[in-house]
């Protein structure tokens, strides 16, 4: 076992989801670090996609003095910290998905998005800002890859070449950057309920600017949920809020309540500001990053709508929603209602039961719609 090897084994995912199935780094991640530099690793390196730590603190390790790292979870952010702070190391600091994460970068170490979008999102950022000597090393697990990244990458860099497998693993070394510019976010308007309704998306937020099916399914009951909304409450919660499709549709039809709209993900919060704006209730519209409703205080929540995700990762896995379902509990004031869409085959049905009496609102061939009212 090298070093590294030992500082891999390591690693814990916590305070995300901890499983036994469930690793905090895998072969890719060493590959990337093998494959970045010709010798020594240099000072300054720019890490994006780091799951719980594995590249940045890996890097350091190899000689990087210092590391920009973006990681678009913030359980991941806090994973990577408490890793750094059980190993005794520091040298990283957090930025968010802009210029200032990669500019003057010479070396950025990436962990290959699953979403083409967010790739494409990440390659003009780098391309666009970083130095033009900018090597761009990006890597992931071979059955998640196809050659649609190649091609995308080769919109941004003059130059893509792919490693060979490594225990199913491989690196797109990507060089010679175009300066493309930079078209994120993008929008799209849809119509809910007979009104228009812009969605506006960074490439990391699940559905981009479409409407996913879950959240679909719940707004066929928004005029249900909104009568439920006392005129006194003092917040609707939007619990896991994506590009804030929910939360705006919320505000839309109710002019005089709040929404707060919480995700983990920077992409979805940028994404959900954006939506707000878009659809001009953005002073009505709070949105925030947070570990679920870590800033929401106890049984004070009268209505919470949850569209929760149903994977971790690559690996389908309800441990999140899991988690978000016992949240939403927490926060429910009492007779305070949780409006939940899941996939009918993963059985929440006991969970939601645990907060309070649970009824189905409705049931079609893959989505349930419950309402849970806490007692």
């Amino acid at each position: 076992m090298t070093d590294r090897d030992a500082l891999f084994a390591c690693l814990r995912r916590w305070p995300d989801v901890e499983d036994p199935d469930l690793q905090a780094h895998d072969a890719s991640d060493a590959l990337i670090l093998d494959q970045a530099v010709e010798g020594r690793m240099p000072a300054e390196v720019v890490v994006i996609g780091d799951r719980h730590g594995a590249l940045t603190l890996g890097a350091l390790h190899d000689g990087a003095e210092h590391v920009r790292v973006h990681q678009d979870s913030i359980v991941g952010e806090r994973a990577l910290d408490a890793n750094a702070a059980a190993l005794g190391m520091s040298g990283f600091t957090h930025h968010a998905l802009d210029a200032s994460l990669v500019e003057g970068a010479r070396l950025v170490l990436l962990q290959l998005p699953r979403s083409l979008d967010e790739l494409d999102e990440i390659a003009e950022l780098v391309a666009t800002h970083a130095d033009e000597r900018v090597v761009l090393v990006a890597g992931g697990r071979v059955k998640h890859m196809s050659m649609s990244m190649n091609a995308l990458l080769g919109r941004s860099f003059g130059s893509v070449h792919a490693s060979l497998g490594w225990r199913k693993s491989r690196v797109l070394r990507a060089m010679d950057p175009r300066r493309p510019g930079i078209s994120w976010p993008r929008s799209r308007t849809h119509e809910i309920a007979g009104a228009p309704l812009t969605v506006v998306a960074h490439g990391g937020a699940f559905a981009g600017t479409s409407i996913d099916i879950g959240a679909q399914t719940l707004l066929a009951h928004l005029p249900e949920v909104i009568h439920r909304v006392r005129p006194d409450a003092p917040e609707v919660v939007d619990l896991a809020c994506g590009t804030g499709v929910l939360a705006a549709a919320l505000a839309l039809a109710r002019p005089e309540i709040r929404v707060l709209a919480t995700d983990a993900s920077a992409a979805a919060v940028a994404s959900a500001r954006a939506t707000a704006a878009a659809n001009g209730v953005e002073d009505r519209v709070v949105v925030r990053q947070a570990d679920g409703l870590e800033q929401v205080p106890d049984a004070s929540a009268p209505l919470i709508l949850l569209n929760p995700p149903f994977h971790i990762g690559a690996a389908v896995h309800t441990g999140i929603a899991e988690r978000l379902i016992a949240d939403a509990g927490r926060a429910l004031a009492p007779g305070g209602e949780l409006w939940c869409v899941w996939n009918g085959h993963l059985g929440y049905r006991p969970l939601l039961d645990r907060i309070g009496a649970t009824r189905q609102v409705s049931r079609n061939a893959k989505f349930v719609v419950t309402a849970t009212r806490r007692r």
